[in-house]
């Protein structure tokens, strides 16, 4: 009975590393264009943190999703590369009703910071149900 219930492990394990991974290409890429939140949080500002986990809550809603509908594991590092990428799109979007966004945040001002979580999290939400192929 145990070894029945262990026979999806490797599956598991091969889609959890690979999500593992595009959560870590996804910090590093997405802190490099925005405005490094990891320095930010270790200033202490709260609404980068803030931001940044919300965020990374609206990139792996999509790679959920993906590992939920992909039909192998390239499927599924294909669609977190699209969930990164829309990721991007929305803080270049968030950015046009306020410009200086990226101060504002390192500032320590949290309405920016809300408005760049929240937006993120709502654009994560839509990709992942949009990945229903």
């Amino acid at each position: 009975m145990l070894i029945q219930s262990l026979a999806g492990l490797p599956a598991f394990l091969a889609y959890f590393c690979t999500a593992f991974i595009a959560i870590i290409i996804y910090l590093f890429i997405y802190t490099r264009v925005t405005h490094d939140e990891f320095e930010l949080i270790r200033k202490d500002v709260p609404g980068a943190a803030l931001s940044l986990g919300l965020s990374l809550l609206g990139f792996s809603l999509p790679v959920a999703s993906a590992i939920a509908h992909a039909q192998n594991l390239v499927d599924c590092a294909v669609w977190s590369i699209v969930a990164l990428i829309v990721q991007l799109i929305i803080f270049f979007i968030v950015r046009v009703p306020v410009p200086d966004l990226s101060r504002r945040i390192a500032d320590g001002q949290m309405a920016p910071a809300i408005w760049l979580g929240l937006a993120s999290l709502s654009g994560g939400a839509l990709n992942a149900a949009a990945m229903t192929y």
